[in-house]
C-alpha cells in the first residue's frame, strides 16, 4: 500500500495487529494511576452483531478510550451472557446442542467485535455457561441460603406457555412473555425465591445517593420498589381467625362496607365448606389463566361467603366476600372495600348491590363535587359520617385512627413495598443448575461447596416440552450430603438474571480459581461508567444492585452500588422498529465493515444522534463517513506532511487568520473535552471536527507559522477523533508525531488561543438589525457609538429621529432606541 493512499482494510488490519501484539488494552491494578472501569452490558451470543450492538459498544469504547487518553488505568472487558431460552429453542429447532450453538455464535461475534476495533481486555473473557463462572454463582447461592435469603414455597406464578417456564413479574410486558410474546397464564408451582425485599429500604434510599444515574431510571426503580406508609388493620371474627388488611387510606375506614379476600385465602376455603356454589366460584377463580398484570382488567366477579367480621372501630358486622381481583401474593390476600372512595370497589358494589357510604367530603374551598351515584370520590378531603374523626383532614385522621387501633391492639402503622421477592426458578434446561438436593428426611439441602460446580450435562435430548435434565435420573439421583440417604437434585435452573447480576465483578478477577472474587474486585468496583439499553432500567439494574449489596455484606466488595454512572441508550430503528438479529443484512454490520471499514461505521453511528435518543438508521451515513475520512482527514494530513517541516509554533507572532484557525482548533478541543467527559453527545464532536477541517481546507497560508498552526490544528483533529475512529487516527498520529497513539495524552486547551481578537457587534435601531461592526474586544462604548454612526444605513434610519437611549451589551450588541 502506498503511504499516501487510505485503504481502510489495510489500515485497520495493521493497527489491530499492533494492539494485539502489544497487548495494548490488557491492564492490571496500578496505584500510580486513577482507575476507570468502563463496561458495556455484555451481549447474548445470538450469532451476529446488529446495529444496536454497534451503537452500544462504540459508545462505551469512546468513553473508555477518552479516559485512557486522560491518563486513567482503564479496564474495559467483554464476555458473554450465554445461558437462556433462545439457545434452547434453537437447539430444538435445528437439532443442535445448545452448548455447540452458543460456542459457534460466540466465536463469530467475537471476530466481529474485534474487527470493530473495541479496546477490550480479552484476557478477562468468559461466558456465563462456563462451569468456572457459574460454580461461584452456585457458591454464592449457598451463602445466601445459609444466611436465610433463599427459600422455596408454592406460589402463583406467571407461566409462559410457549417457553414453558415461569416469568418474573418484571418479565411480563402487557400480559405477554418478554421473549416469546405469548399471552401469559397463572399457575401454582413450587419456586425458589431470593429475599430481595430484605433490601427494599436500602435499594430505595440509595437512589438519592446516585447522581450519575438518569432521573427517569431512578424514578422507575423507585416506583417499582413502591414504598408506602399505611396501617395494618385487624378485623376480628367470632369463632374464627381474624382477617388482616393493609391500607394507605385509613381515613376511609369508617366507609368499609365489606372485606374481600382472595380465592386462595383460608377464610374463603372455610366459607366454601358446605357451600357448593362458593366452592365452584373459588375453583373458577383458581383456573383463570391470565397474567397477574391482566387481572385488574378482568370483569370483576365476587361472591358472599356468608361470613362476617367485626369493624375495628364501630363493632358492626361487616360481610366477607371472595373476589377475582384480590391476589393472595399481594399484602395479606385481603382488602377492605370502601366503595364510596375507591373506583374498583364502587364498580364492584354497584354490580352486586352493596352499600356505598360517603365518609370523605371535598375540603372547604375545593371545587370538587362528590356524587357517589356517578363514581367514587377519590380525593383526600375532610372526614364526614366518621364519628369521632369528623372534620379531620387526611394527616389528622391517619394519626388519630392509627392511635385508636393501636390502643385496641387491632392495628399498627406499617411500611409496605410493592416489590416482592425474586422468583429465580426456571423450568428450562439451558441455565445454571440450582445447587440443592432434596431429601425426604433432611428437606432441601445445599450442595456442599466442595462438590461445586453442579455441572449442567451437555449431551442431552429434547422433546420440546420438558427440560431434558428432568428426564435424566442418572443425573438427578444422588446421595443426601447430610444423612447419606437417597435424594434427588433440583432440576430447575436459575433465572439468567442471576448471571448478569454479578458478572461485572467477576471481570475484575476472572482467572481466580479459589473463590468468587479476590482483592482485585475491591480495586476495580464499582463500575465507573456502565453503558447499555434503556430496556434494562428495572430488571437487570435492580437485581445487580441487590446482588452488589449482598456481596458487600459478605465482604466480597467494599462499595455500596455496582455502577457509579449510567448511560442508557435509545434504540436503533429501521422503519420505526427496533433493529435486531431479525433485521437480516440490514441489521448485521458485516457488509458495511467489508465495504467501508470499522472507522466509517463507528463514525456514522456516533454522528447519527445523541446516545439517549432513538433514531432511524441509514446506511448512507456510512458511505459519507468513509468519504470524509479519506478526503478530508487522511488526505489533508498526508498532504501536510509532504510539505517542508514546520517551524516551531510561536503564539506571539501570529496574524489574525492564524489566530482565527488556532482559536477554532482549541474551541474544538475544549468542546470535545466537555462532551467526552460530561455531555456524551458525541455527534457534536464529529460536527466540530468537520467544521475545523472545513476551515483548514480554506486556510492557504504557506508561511512557516502558518504551517505550524496547521500542524497543531491537524494534531487536535486527529486526537479528538481518535476515540471514535481509532484505526485511522492511530496511523495519522504516527505520521504527525512519529510516536504511538497508545502513549498519547489528552492535550490541554490553550485559553489564550480562545481569546477573540475580533468580535462582531450587531447594531440595531429599535431592536431591528441595521448594521454590523467588526472591532477589537471590549471596545469602549463611546468609540463604538462613533463607529456605528458612520454606517450609512444607520445614518439613513436615524435621520430626523431623536435618540432616546442606547443599549450596549459588551462584545455583542449596540441598540439605538429612537422616537
Amino acid at each position: 500500500m502506498s503511504e499516501t493512499t487510505y485503504e481502510p482494510k489495510k489500515v485497520e488490519s495493521d493497527v489491530q495487529d499492533h494492539w494485539q501484539s502489544e497487548r495494548s488494552f490488557e491492564v492490571t491494578e496500578n496505584s500510580q494511576k486513577p482507575k476507570f472501569y468502563c463496561l458495556s452490558m455484555f451481549p447474548y451470543p445470538s450469532g451476529n452483531l446488529h446495529m444496536g450492538h454497534v451503537r452500544n459498544y462504540t459508545l462505551g469504547d469512546v468513553i473508555g478510550r477518552f479516559k485512557r487518553l486522560q491518563g486513567y488505568n482503564v479496564l474495559q472487558p467483554m464476555g458473554w451472557d450465554a445461558f437462556g431460552l433462545p439457545a434452547e429453542n434453537a437447539a430444538i429447532k435445528n437439532n443442535v446442542p445448545p452448548d455447540r450453538w452458543t460456542r459457534q455464535n460466540i466465536a463469530n461475534m467475537k471476530t466481529q467485535l474485534q474487527s470493530m476495533g473495541f479496546s477490550y481486555d480479552w484476557s478477562r473473557e468468559f461466558a456465563t455457561c462456563d462451569p468456572d463462572f457459574y460454580r461461584w454463582e452456585q457458591w454464592f447461592f449457598n451463602r445466601m441460603f445459609r444466611k436465610g435469603l433463599v427459600y422455596k414455597k408454592a406460589a402463583w406464578v406467571n407461566w409462559d406457555p410457549v417457553d414453558q417456564t415461569v416469568l418474573a413479574n418484571e418479565q411480563v410486558i402487557d400480559g405477554r412473555g418478554w421473549r416469546s410474546d405469548a399471552p401469559v397464564e397463572r399457575r401454582e408451582l413450587k419456586q425458589w425465591f431470593v429475599r430481595i425485599t430484605d433490601y427494599a429500604e436500602e435499594l430505595l434510599e440509595y437512589l438519592d445517593k446516585m447522581p450519575g444515574w438518569p432521573y427517569q431510571v431512578k424514578m422507575m426503580q423507585r416506583n417499582w420498589i413502591g414504598r408506602s406508609e399505611g396501617i395494618r388493620i385487624t378485623f376480628r371474627r367470632d369463632g374464627g381467625d381474624p382477617i388482616d388488611v393493609y391500607t394507605t387510606r385509613p381515613d376511609t375506614l369508617m366507609g368499609v362496607t365489606c372485606v374481600v379476600v382472595a380465592a386462595q385465602h383460608p377464610v374463603a376455603a372455610e366459607g366454601a365448606l358446605g357451600n357448593e356454589q362458593l366452592a365452584a366460584f373459588i375453583e373458577k377463580c383458581n383456573q383463570v389463566k391470565v397474567a397477574e398484570a391482566d387481572i385488574a382488567r378482568l370483569e370483576k366477579e365476587g361472591m358472599d361467603t356468608g361470613l362476617f367480621v367485626e369493624h375495628p372501630v364501630t363493632g358492626e358486622s361487616v360481610p366477607v366476600w371472595v373476589a377475582n381481583f384480590v391476589l393472595m401474593e399481594y399484602g395479606t390476600g385481603a382488602v377492605m372495600s370502601v366503595p364510596g372512595h375507591d373506583q374498583r370497589d364502587w364498580e364492584f358494589a354497584k354490580k352486586y348491590g352493596l352499600l356505598i357510604r360517603q365518609v370523605i367530603a371535598p375540603a372547604p374551598g375545593s371545587p370538587d363535587v362528590c356524587d357517589l351515584d356517578l363514581q367514587a370520590y377519590l380525593t383526600k378531603g375532610v372526614l364526614v359520617n366518621s364519628g369521632p374523626f369528623n372534620g379531620m383532614d387526611f394527616s389528622e385522621s391517619f394519626e388519630a385512627i392509627a392511635q385508636t387501633l393501636e390502643n385496641r391492639n387491632l392495628g399498627e402503622r406499617q411500611v409496605n413495598y410493592r416489590l416482592r421477592d425474586w422468583g429465580i426458578s426456571r423450568q428450562r434446561y439451558w441455565g445454571c443448575p440450582i445447587p440443592v438436593i432434596h431429601c425426604e428426611n433432611c428437606g432441601s439441602v445445599p450442595v456442599p461447596d466442595e462438590d461445586l460446580p453442579v455441572v449442567l450435562p451437555l449431551d442431552v435430548e429434547f422433546d420440546g416440552v420438558v427440560s431434558p435434565i428432568k428426564k435424566m435420573p442418572d443425573w438427578y439421583r444422588c446421595t443426601c450430603p447430610e444423612c447419606g440417604g437417597q435424594a434427588e437434585r433440583e432440576t430447575d435452573t436459575f433465572d439468567t438474571f442471576m448471571d448478569s447480576s454479578w458478572y461485572y465483578a467477576r471481570f475484575a478477577c476472572s482467572n481466580f480459581a479459589q473463590g468468587m472474587l479476590d482483592e482485585r474486585a475491591k480495586y476495580w468496583t464499582s463500575v465507573d461508567h456502565y453503558v447499555g439499553g434503556e430496556e434494562h432500567s428495572i430488571l437487570h439494574l435492580l437485581y445487580a444492585r441487590f446482588f452488589h449489596k449482598v456481596m458487600r455484606d459478605e465482604g466480597l466488595v467494599e462499595s455500596d452500588e455496582p455502577f457509579e454512572k449510567l448511560l442508557l441508550l435509545g434504540m436503533v430503528l429501521q422503519n420505526g422498529v427496533k433493529m435486531s438479529k431479525s433485521s437480516g443484512e440490514a441489521g448485521d454490520p458485516q457488509h458495511l465493515l467489508n465495504q467501508y471499514g470499522a472507522d466509517a461505521v463507528r463514525m456514522a453511528m456516533m454522528f447519527s444522534a445523541p446516545p439517549e435518543q432513538s433514531f432511524e438508521w441509514s446506511e448512507h451515513g456510512v458511505e459519507s463517513a468513509s468519504r470524509w475520512l479519506r478526503t478530508r482527514l487522511w488526505n489533508r494530513v498526508v498532504s501536510h506532511r509532504e510539505q517542508d517541516p514546520a517551524a516551531k509554533l510561536d503564539v506571539n507572532c501570529l496574524d489574525d487568520a492564524q489566530k482565527g484557525l488556532r482559536r477554532t482548533a482549541h474551541e474544538t478541543l475544549a468542546r470535545a473535552s466537555d462532551v467526552y467527559d460530561r455531555r456524551l453527545s458525541f455527534n457534536t464532536v464529529v460536527a466540530a471536527v468537520m467544521s475545523l477541517m472545513n476551515q483548514l481546507n480554506r486556510f492557504e497560508d504557506t508561511s512557516a507559522q502558518g504551517h505550524a498552526v496547521v500542524e497543531e490544528a491537524l494534531t487536535i483533529a486527529v486526537l479528538v477523533m481518535s476515540p471514535i475512529t481509532p484505526h485511522i487516527c492511530h496511523q495519522l498520529w504516527w505520521k504527525l508525531k512519529q510516536e504511538s497513539l497508545d502513549d498519547a495524552l489528552w492535550m490541554e486547551v490553550d485559553k489564550q488561543a480562545l481569546e477573540k481578537h475580533i468580535v462582531e457587534i450587531v447594531v440595531q435601531i429599535n431592536g431591528k438589525l441595521r448594521g454590523k461592526l467588526e472591532v477589537s474586544p471590549d471596545t469602549p462604548r463611546d468609540e463604538l457609538e462613533a463607529l456605528a454612526m458612520q454606517i450609512p444605513n444607520i445614518q439613513n434610519h436615524l435621520e430626523g429621529k431623536e435618540i432616546h437611549k442606547v443599549i450596549h451589551v459588551p462584545n455583542r450588541l449596540f441598540n439605538f432606541v429612537v422616537r
